[in-house]
């Protein structure tokens, strides 16, 4: 129900999800590990209160969403056909999806996704939702392209605020200047779209996240040091996170923190928490 909906869509898996209450999950694809886990734990959070999720299919918190809700039920929007996945390493989430949730284009099934596309995939992902929600975005980040038609289109805008010193937040703290409706929680959530959708919805209780340890390696290799700093930012995030999203082993995290510690690029907190200067 928007001003310049498709003629038709494409719709493959699970039909049954796209009735019931569906709230969009975006943010950063060069995200922290903070960033991720919110993601995530927010995804889990609202599917297991009854909500589906929507997403991009991108890399970083989209992944994130769709992965934290495949069991609930979550909805990729492809910017390309069926045929044209993007990006093409989301071929085994996008099979993932589709066991409880769905994939949608607009698109003819070759299609190959142009720059052009993503916007206007952009307004089919707030377009099905009664609410959007950015956990991180920059400035100038397609994100805020999905919020700005939220808008438009008069869903809810939700935003997670950020460290200001991390240029991946200044595009959700600037949503929160301009109004939206700060999350920290699953419940943030669910308590304004509760009115509107007229029915209640359960906040689950809070479960300890189940590291995922990665291969034994003894010396880091360039692509996990640069994917372990990626996840690094000005906001703390624990040794057991960097694990379990850089899908290394303790050892090599270790390392890596070791080496950004020696060139005083490293802060350390309390419990074991650490971020980037």
């Amino acid at each position: 129900m928007i001003d310049d909906a498709p003629p038709l869509l494409a719709v493959r898996g699970k039909l049954a999800v796209l009735t019931r209450p569906l709230v969009a999950i975006v943010g950063s694809r060069n995200a922290s590990a903070a960033g991720v886990k919110f993601a995530e734990r927010l995804a889990r959070d609202l599917g297991a209160a009854g909500f589906g999720t929507v997403s991009g299919l991108a890399r970083g918190i989209d992944a994130a969403a769709h992965r934290a809700s495949l069991a609930t039920g979550t909805i990729a929007v492809l910017a390309g056909g069926h045929d044209r996945l993007y990006p093409a390493e989301h071929s085994d989430l996008l099979e993932a999806i589709l066991a409880e949730g769905a994939a949608i284009s607009e698109m003819p099934l070759a299609w190959e996704p142009r720059a052009r596309d993503f916007p206007r995939r952009n307004r089919l992902i707030s377009g099905l939702s009664v609410g959007v929600v950015i956990v991180e975005a920059a400035r100038r980040s397609g994100s805020l392209i999905t919020a700005r038609l939220a808008g438009e289109q008069g869903r809810e805008v939700f935003a997670v605020p950020g460290s200001p010193l991390d240029p991946r937040s200044e595009g959700t703290n600037g949503l929160l200047k301009q109004g939206a409706t700060l999350v920290t929680e699953a419940a943030d959530v669910i308590a304004v779209l509760e009115p509107i959708l007229g029915r209640g919805f359960d906040v689950p209780a809070q479960e300890p996240a189940q590291d995922v340890p990665g291969p034994l390696d003894v010396e880091p290799g360039e692509n996990e040091r640069a994917r372990i700093i990626g996840l690094l930012g000005p906001t703390p995030v624990s040794l057991d996170d960097l694990v379990r999203l850089s899908q290394t082993s303790p050892a090599i995290v270790r390392t890596v923190l070791l080496e950004l510690e020696i060139a005083g690029r490293l802060e350390r907190h309390g419990g074991s928490l650490v971020s980037l200067l």
